[in-house]
């Protein structure tokens, strides 16, 4: 059985928040989706977690601005928001017990956002990670598959096309535009091998999101630096998926990241692009398992180890 909501946050903002499975399940899985998509990108993660033999709890909600939940400001089209935004969906529909948090691009970054601004609470709360074709630098490693000229042409089209967008308001693309967009979401998302599916769902999730969200997140995520971060968060069961064809975060990015996060399991999938949740889903969905096993075995000792350390790692802060 699965349930659809609503919820308000503090700033207005409407979010819809879908969850599956047994309310009292010793471990919740959050799952949060990546820029101009929504929660049912997480489809087949989610089939794959309600298969396993002890059913976690799991929640999927819509980034503002995103999908079914309401529009943001543009002023609030930033990955600090969204970190925030997180942090209120655990505080309000997990209040106890431990999580694990899966998040896909855009997805990924929100958690490291709220992994930086509400550190002790992420000790506390976390017990596993999955990042999948996601960065904590930036677009430093992105150049789109080109020569570096081109790159530098494209992302400064992009950068331009962007701020206009930011400033078009609550709009959405138009559903007759969206058979437009196929090459290029094909060529700019995609690996060697996709499902015809894959690709309609994520045109269609590109036709579920603002103009102004569209365009609005892009300077946050351009400037987005969270590996000292990840460096501080200390032995939390992680993992990090990057396909070797992904053109937006490749290989670089998901080193970085296993680089500062200790003990983490990196895997490249040959040939898969950026959209690795639909590309590979069964691969992702067995690395999400895998870390919900891991999480439901870690014990409240270990994570109070990683509070002290959380608490440390703000007084040192506060002292600089």
């Amino acid at each position: 059985m699965s349930e659809r909501s609503l919820l308000t946050l503090s700033d207005g903002v409407t979010l819809c928040v879908h969850a599956w499975g047994p309310a009292d399940a010793p471990v919740t899985v959050v799952l949060v989706h990546g820029w101009c998509l929504h929660r049912r990108t997480w489809h087949n993660q989610v089939a794959a977690l309600l298969k396993s033999p002890e059913p976690p709890r799991i929640i999927a909600y819509d980034a503002r601005g995103h999908g079914r939940s309401g529009s943001t400001q543009r002023g609030s089209a930033t990955l600090g928001q969204l970190g925030d935004d997180l942090a209120e969906v655990l505080r309000r529909l997990v209040p106890r017990g431990p999580v694990v948090l899966a998040g896909h691009s855009m997805g990924g970054m929100t958690i490291m956002e709220y992994a930086h601004g509400h550190p002790v609470e992420f000790a506390e709360r976390v017990a596993g990670l999955l990042f999948v074709s996601t960065t904590a630098e930036g677009t430093a490693h992105t150049q789109y598959g080109l020569p570096p000229r081109l790159a530098a042409l494209m992302r400064a089209g992009e950068t331009l096309g962007a701020g206009l967008l930011a400033r078009s308001g609550a709009w959405r693309p138009h559903r007759a535009l969206l058979p437009a967009l196929r090459p290029a979401v094909r060529w700019l998302l995609f690996g060697d091998e996709y499902e015809d599916a894959a690709l309609k769902m994520t045109i269609k999730s590109v036709g579920r999101t603002t103009l102004r969200s569209i365009g609005g997140f892009r300077t946050s995520i351009g400037e987005q630096q969270r590996l000292d971060t990840l460096a501080r968060l200390g032995d939390v069961p992680a993992a990090v998926l990057v396909g070797d064809r992904d053109r937006l975060t490749p290989p670089a990015c998901a080193e970085g990241i296993a680089d500062a996060l200790p003990g983490t399991e990196l895997t490249v999938f040959p040939g898969a692009g950026h959209m690795l949740i639909l590309e590979r889903h069964a691969e992702v969905s067995a690395a999400l398992v895998g870390i919900v096993e891991r999480a439901r075995a870690s014990t409240p000792g270990e994570r109070h180890r990683r509070v002290k350390r959380a608490r440390r790692a703000g007084a040192i802060g506060r002292a600089a």
